[in-house]
């Protein structure tokens, strides 16, 4: 695709209130999807990720079956790129209380997918341990909400030599990327950090546990600390846009080379079927 196109509440536009929550708090959710061939990846896990993040932000939205339509006609539209959905609470007076049945804004858009001219998915890729530390609340952990400002933060901290920063919570744990989730592979075992009081738990990440699970290979998820990086074989960071990125080196302290489990899950993952079959939503 060649340009970029904005629906608000299934009307073309791009002039939002002023006055949205999800503009004066970042009250909301987001989703962005991977569009191949006309069909939005995983679409199925994106809803369903983003229907569990609507009840633990208590956002009232019920029109799953018009999303759902929305989103598939967009796909064949779009062809090949990026789109991306916003469910935001919607404008309702000054202060952070909201009303228990506040309407919620829909936004959908399509993108051209991002320019990787580099083969990171073959040579890998060089990271870097950001310093800014991710707050710990497990009442948003794992659901992508609109406050990324942690994650803004931490994006500054390089230009162009490093592809993705590895980001750290408040304790010192490994936590995900700024726009990944971290996998490490020791001895065979796949790990992958827990998510359970910070960061995002991926679409990606889900599917290639999935694919780990059904090859056999053991997945773990538990808590990792920087000193591990010095006793895996293999790490890798993966989300749903860029698919697996092996990593050659973290900083100048740690260096790896593309493993038997790390190029396992990328064929893996190039024969996996990502369209979506049944419906997916809860009435």
């Amino acid at each position: 695709m060649s340009g970029t196109g904005y629906w608000i509440d299934g009307r073309p536009g791009n002039c939002l209130d002023p006055a949205e929550r999800m503009a004066q708090y970042g009250d909301g959710l987001f989703e962005t999807l991977r569009v191949s061939n006309g069909v939005a990846e995983y679409a199925d896990r994106h809803l369903q990720r983003l229907q569990a993040g609507c009840a633990r932000l208590r956002l009232v939205f019920d029109d799953w079956q018009g999303l759902d339509t929305e989103l598939r006609t967009h796909a064949r539209e779009c062809a090949d790129g990026v789109i991306k959905i916003i469910l935001g609470r919607a404008a309702g007076g000054r202060g952070y209380r909201f009303a228990p049945d506040q309407a919620v804004t829909r936004i959908l858009s399509t993108h051209p997918l991002p320019d990787m001219p580099h083969p990171y998915g073959e040579e890998g890729v060089q990271l870097c341990l950001c310093e800014l530390r991710l707050g710990l609340q497990p009442a948003l952990a794992g659901i992508k909400h609109l406050n990324r400002l942690e994650q803004v933060l931490a994006r500054a901290e390089w230009q162009q030599e490093y592809a993705e920063g590895l980001m750290l919570d408040s304790d010192g744990r490994l936590v995900e990327g700024t726009m990944s989730n971290l996998f490490l592979v020791r001895e065979g075992v796949l790990l992958t950090p827990r998510l359970d009081v910070c960061g995002v738990a991926g679409v990606m990440r889900s599917v290639l546990m999935d694919l780990a699970a059904a090859q056999g290979v053991e997945v773990r998820c538990q808590t990792v600390w920087p000193d591990d990086l010095a006793s895996v074989e293999e790490v890798f960071v993966c989300n749903s846009l860029i698919g697996i990125w092996p990593v050659a080196a973290i900083g100048k302290q740690h260096t790896y080379v593309p493993g038997a489990v790390t190029r396992m899950l990328q064929a893996a993952l190039s024969r996996d079927d990502r369209t979506r079959t049944g419906r997916w939503y809860n009435e």
